[in-house]
Order: structure tokens, then sequence, then C-alpha cells
């Protein structure tokens, strides 16, 4: 299916690594201009440059989303190295130290606000009043299942993931005639670099060998941390695809939606 992204310029934040990372990718296999930002240059530059070397086209720039003025700055600058932003996806985030309600602090609810809520914040009404005036654009955030179904550690993070999703619900309202579409993309369990060596780290406690196919790994070890009834975790490449799909033309439809990618661990529709 030809998601007639060609062209299209899109600005993924927090994409030097991870989740962030693999939807910069993605588009780019879509033929979509991808403007690759992290806060370490070095990182947001061998992202750019991978997807170059693989003929996509890619450009790196670099900010602190809590501070408004190197938010201007590098919206600013990925604008003049690529053009007006198409595509905004609100990835940049992540949560702190692992607290729970023993000894959960005021400033670590702010700090986790700032980098996720704000952040995206920050970002989108920069580029807002463009978009809703080209008449054809789109917005993704990405929350987590946390803000669906919070658990008992780090309640900032779930409370903040929860703010993302009803600030996508508003926001979408707001410029839905306008030809936006905002949707929020939840992940729930899924496949990387610390959860592999998480689940290895259990299996070996279990006699499983550490260096086991990645699927013996899964099937023996995620249901002690999550009962995923697909039976196994998503891939960064799931959610990938799906977000290219969402920021499609083909997509126009489908605004103010909360789209979970957890194998059907929340049970409702």
């Amino acid at each position: 299916m030809d998601l007639k992204l060609d062209g299209k310029i899109a600005l993924v934040t927090g994409s030097s690594k991870g989740i962030g990372e693999a939807i910069a990718r993605g588009l780019a296999r879509e033929m979509a201009i991808v403007v690759v930002h992290g806060r370490n240059r070095g990182e947001a530059e061998r992202v750019a440059r991978d997807i170059r070397a693989l003929g996509g086209q890619a450009h790196a720039v670099v900010g602190d989303l809590t501070i408004d003025d190197e938010v201007k700055r590098l919206v600013e600058e990925a604008q003049a190295l690529a053009g007006p932003i198409d595509i905004l996806i609100n990835n940049a985030g992540g949560s702190g130290d692992a607290e729970d309600w023993t000894n959960t602090r005021a400033s670590s609810w702010i700090s986790t606000f700032d980098r996720n809520v704000l952040a995206a914040v920050r970002v989108t009404t920069r580029l807002l009043p463009h978009m809703r005036a080209a008449r054809w654009r789109r917005i993704v955030n990405i929350s987590s299942l946390a803000g669906l179904m919070p658990p008992a550690a780090r309640p900032d993070y779930s409370a903040a993931k929860a703010a993302m999703n009803a600030m996508t619900a508003s926001m979408a309202k707001a410029v839905a005639a306008d030809g936006v579409t905002v949707n929020t993309v939840s992940p729930g369990t899924i496949h990387s670099e610390r959860l592999d060596a998480r689940l290895r780290d259990v299996a070996g406690e279990q006699g499983i060998a550490g260096d086991a196919p990645w699927e013996l790994i899964e099937r023996a070890v995620l249901p002690m941390f999550a009962a995923v009834p697909v039976g196994r975790v998503g891939t960064l490449e799931e959610i990938a695809d799906t977000i290219s799909f969402l920021v499609s033309p083909r997509a126009g439809y489908i605004t103010g939606t909360n789209l979970r990618l957890d194998g059907g661990v929340l049970p409702t529709i």
C-alpha cells in the first residue's frame, strides 16, 4: 500500500534512539523527509546518516525540550533544513527514578511532566499556527499503556501520560476542521535492548541459557512480567508501521483516538 508520504516532512522528537529512532526510520522508508531530534548531537547525526545511507532523506537537530529558547531554535533550524513541518511526532519524554507512593516527590512530578507533557506542548504550539493554515497536517503523541493502566510504581510517569491522552483529545477537537489530525499511540510491552537484557537475566535464574533464542526467552519469561494475550512483546517495527499509517493521507478520518499497541493487555474497547 502506498501511504503517499513521499516528500512529507516529519519532525520526530527524541528520535536518536529507541522508539523514536524506529519511528524516524519507518517514516524514511515511506519516503518522508525526516528531521531526527535528540539532546546528543552525535547520536542524532548517527541516525540521520544511517537513514541517508539507506537511500532516505534525513537531517538532525538537537535541543532540550524543557527550555523554551532551545525549542524555538531547534524548530527554526528543522524548518530551515527541511522545510515546513507536515508531521510532528511528540515522542520525547521518559520517566525518572523508580519512585512509588512511599517516596514519590513533587519535584519528580514537575520534572516528568516537563519532559513529557510540556515538551510536547512547547513544540506543538510552535508549529500549530502554520499547520492549521496549511489545511493538512498530522500530529501523533506517544503515550504509554501506563497512562491507561497505571502501576503502583512511577505514578508521576503514569499521570503524565494520562495528561498527554487528554491533551490529544482536546487538541484534536480544536484543529479537526483545519485538516489537522491529532492522535495518541500507547505502546505496551515493546522489545528493546533493556527489556531483552532484563528477560534474559530472569531466564538465567530459571536455568535457561542467556544466549537462547529470543522466542524461547519470551515464551518462558514474559508471563512473569505481563499477561499479554498474543503471547509475545511488540516490536519497534510495529510501532513505526502504525505511525506511518496514522500520519498518512489514508488515515484522514482518524483523529482524537488513542491507539493501543499492547497485544490485547487492556481488557476494554
